[in-house]
């Protein structure tokens, strides 16, 4: 198998039969199509977790932390003793496990993890979520487990951390892995998974706003990163079929201290557990 085929492997596959609803609603009415890929674009898969996982998992002292602000209950992971704190976040449709490489070399390193579920998310009840509701768990963690010296994010994880970070989340130096960008380009991004036409991607962006009243632009990582001073560390892969590589160079433009590390044929996902990239990461910490 190719390498480019072994890459498109790793990306989310959206099944069949969904496509074929949106396509056909879409035939019908824009309007319809359009309620239905909000529900579908806030409505992530779980998966279950890969036995490379599974210790990381046996070996945590868990629990249940209630989010007021958003009226939810996320699970949560404390994994290693150390004194200097971690967290991690995971991706959309991820799991506080999935970061398990970068968790294990940083315990080996004398700090301790905190992950979580977010909601609707791995152990997380409730069925829908949105970045706003992992940012609202990235404080009310760091309220109750805090303060941390670093923040680790993997792709709608990375975002999330530079927006808690906007909104007063304070750590020492952060790690965004496969981040996003521009809301507009991931729903785009999105709609073309699922065979709609662009205006619906529009529509949908409108219907976030009139729900929320909130620009969702507020949460682009780009924008988000223009309030931001804290040292932050880039890694992105040059052929990430998920998240394009301009997202991660408009990022690194806009934050004010930031280093960019550029790799290829690593992905959206194999890219957590390649050595090089752990040896990195530990040393941007430590340094």
């Amino acid at each position: 198998m190719s390498k480019k085929n072994q890459l498109s492997n790793q990306s989310l596959k959206i099944p069949k039969g969904i496509i074929v609803t949106a396509v056909f609603l879409q035939s019908i009415s824009s309007k319809l199509a359009t309620l239905f890929a909000a529900k579908l674009f806030t409505t992530p898969i779980k998966f279950k977790a890969p036995k490379r996982e599974w210790h990381m998992d046996e070996k945590s002292i868990q629990s249940k932390l209630f989010i007021n602000s958003i009226n939810k209950r996320i699970h949560i992971y404390q994994y290693g003793s150390g004194e200097k704190k971690v967290i991690l976040v995971h991706g959309w449709s991820g799991r506080g496990t999935q970061l398990v490489k970068i968790a294990d070399a940083l315990v080996d390193n004398g700090y301790m993890i905190i992950s979580f579920d977010a909601p609707a998310h791995g152990k997380s009840p409730t069925k829908s979520s949105l970045m706003p509701e992992f940012i609202a768990s990235i404080h009310e963690i760091d309220k109750t487990f805090g303060p941390f010296e670093f923040a680790i994010g993997h792709s709608l994880g990375g975002m999330s951390i530079v927006n808690a970070v906007k909104q007063g989340f304070k750590i020492k130096k952060g790690v965004i892995i496969g981040s996003g960008d521009i809301i507009q380009d991931i729903i785009d991004d999105f709609i073309k998974k699922i065979n709609l036409k662009q205006k619906i991607g529009l529509m949908m962006k409108e219907y976030f706003e009139k729900k929320f009243n909130e620009p969702m632009e507020n949460y682009a990582t780009s924008n988000a990163a223009l309030h931001v001073k804290t040292p932050f560390l880039i890694i992105h892969d040059e052929n990430d079929e998920d998240v394009p590589l301009k997202a991660a160079i408009n990022i690194h433009k806009k934050l004010l201290e930031s280093k960019l590390i550029i790799t290829s044929g690593l992905g959206h996902r194999k890219i957590l557990g390649d050595k090089s990239i752990i040896d990195n990461i530990v040393k941007f910490i430590k340094e």
